[in-house]
């Protein structure tokens, strides 16, 4: 999934703006959907570069604590992909939903085992 992020941010970049800083900014300043998937892939890298077993030791408890972002990661990914489709919502809207039954196992899920532990 990184490398794609990867492609697509290179494809922003390079083939869109020629890598011409003033018109990438210009254009995260115009459209926040930019500034959005900007962030998403920051987050992304940050658990690409601690996902082998050494950070996984040299990180510790604050791996599972960092690796946590992947929640917030995937709800500006649909936020990024709503933004940019002008007309037709439905696969954001898909993928929102899928997303959202996705959250709501997993808060069900870990109250379940809050319950049986309390």
């Amino acid at each position: 999934m990184y490398f794609y992020a990867c492609l697509h941010i290179t494809t922003y970049l390079w083939l869109d703006h020629s890598l011409f800083w003033p018109e990438i900014s210009h254009d995260i300043l115009k459209h926040p959907y930019v500034l959005v998937g900007f962030a998403a892939f920051l987050f992304t890298t940050s658990l690409a570069i601690t996902s082998n077993n050494f950070m996984i030791r040299k990180l510790g408890r604050r791996w599972k604590q960092l690796h946590r972002l992947v929640y917030l990661i995937g709800i500006l990914g649909v936020v990024h992909f709503w933004w940019l489709v002008k007309k037709d919502i439905r696969v954001p809207l898909l993928y929102g939903s899928i997303l959202l039954a996705l959250l709501a196992i997993r808060i069900y899920f870990n109250y379940i085992r809050r319950k049986r532990i309390g």
